[in-house]
């Protein structure tokens, strides 16, 4: 079985796609499509180069049928996560950890259990003991397992300023923007500007915001986008999927990634490789940073030109670590800064983008995920091009 995703519904770019009845049948039809789907999807075939190349470009119907399920703790005799409490609760409370949150981090747990709470109430009540686990004090990041009895404090929303609803057009933005979904995850196409997760000066991210439109489902990311990065954003749906999903992320070669960039300047042709360790820093007012550093942790991307463009090089990028601002940080280690970037590019590049081609945003796009679960006996290829306003860019320095 070959699971495969596509773009659903951006009839701004009308993309041709193949018919496949089931999204999740087998022998999923995959074709090459007219010059602009090429460009949004930034194919280029196979060369001797020594980074795989996808040899194929799958796609779904305009209307999928949608594969969902029921909420578990609903179904008789289903053992589950004790039911969420009302926002002020006024009791302390020891919740046992169910079999199927075994694995799950302390603060994503409670964040499950005190709905509506910010991260940074949840990391304050964790920080000073008032969350215990098993009687005794534990970080945020302490994998939780099944059985584990953790006490949960009195917590009154109302006074720490309760999150309000996500907009209603907010929501209809996002689920126009699931290109892929089945019975264990689903694929968005995550605008630019919204962040993965909500937190310090952000009401609603991604995640937030998809839980507010199906209220009655277990969601949690699987990984994170950059704020400014469009693309591919992955959520499962059971925890099962979360745990297979993010061993695939730590694994070496578990998760294929292919993003879609503009690049300043001329770049070479063929694939450069830039192996480079990354170290966070902080900036004064507490800005993460991220550069070149010895010290950093080992992390690697091979870039290839696609086409160039006004000077610029539409290039794909493919990264074998998944480290913060990898690719914008790699660009700009090679005197190739990714377009549009505010934080590592060159300001008179951005400038001169927005005013001859209307660049108004990160030029880089989450655009290919391919993955097999099941101990590699399901693959998915997911893919999800490029938005329109990137498009016209391309089409303006043309």
């Amino acid at each position: 079985m070959f699971i495969t995703g596509g773009l659903t519904r951006s009839g701004e770019v009308g993309f041709r796609r193949a018919i496949a009845a089931n999204m999740a049948a087998p022998g999923a039809v995959a074709r090459r499509g007219p010059e602009s789907q090429e460009r949004a999807f930034g194919l280029w075939s196979a060369t001797s180069c020594e980074i795989k190349t996808l040899s194929r470009v799958a796609s779904v119907t305009d209307n999928p049928r949608r594969m969902t399920h029921s909420d578990p703790n609903n179904r008789p005799g289903k053992t589950g996560p004790a039911p969420r409490p009302a926002n002020d609760a006024g009791q302390v409370r020891t919740v046992r950890v169910p079999d199927d949150r075994a694995g799950q981090r302390l603060d994503n747990f409670l964040l499950g259990q005190l709905k509506g709470a910010p991260r940074s109430l949840v990391y304050k009540i964790v920080r000073s003991g008032q969350v215990r686990v098993n009687g005794g004090r534990a970080k945020a990041e302490r994998k939780l397992e099944a059985g584990d009895e953790v006490r949960i404090p009195p917590v009154r929303l109302g006074e720490t300023g309760e999150r309000p609803a996500p907009p209603k057009g907010l929501l209809e933005a996002l689920d126009a923007a699931i290109v892929f979904e089945d019975a264990r995850l689903l694929a968005l196409n995550k605008p630019s500007g919204l962040a993965s997760h909500g937190g310090s000066g952000i009401s609603h991210g991604a995640i937030e915001s998809l839980r507010a439109l199906r209220p009655g489902q277990t969601l949690e990311l699987v990984h994170r986008l950059d704020r400014d990065t469009s693309g591919l954003l992955i959520v499962a749906k059971k925890r099962s999927a979360l745990t297979e999903l993010q061993a695939l992320m730590r694994e070496e070669g578990g998760i294929s990634k292919r993003y879609l960039a503009l690049l300043t300047g001329r770049m070479p042709d063929g694939v450069m490789t830039v192996d480079a360790p990354l170290h966070i820093g902080l900036r004064q007012g507490g800005e993460r940073h991220v550069q070149v550093n010895p010290a950093g942790k080992p992390s690697l991307s091979h870039f290839k030109v696609l086409e160039r463009r006004g000077g610029q090089s539409y290039c794909e990028v493919r990264i074998e670590t998944g480290r913060t601002h990898q690719i914008r940080v790699h660009a700009q280690h090679i005197g190739h800064p990714v377009a549009g970037d505010d934080k590592y590019g060159e300001v008179e590049a951005n400038k001169r983008l927005r005013d001859q081609a209307g660049l108004r945003r990160l030029f880089l796009h989450a655009a290919t995920l391919e993955f097999a679960l099941d101990d590699g006996k399901t693959p998915y290829l997911l893919n999800a091009p490029l938005a329109p306003e990137l498009i016209d860019v391309l089409d303006r320095l043309a």
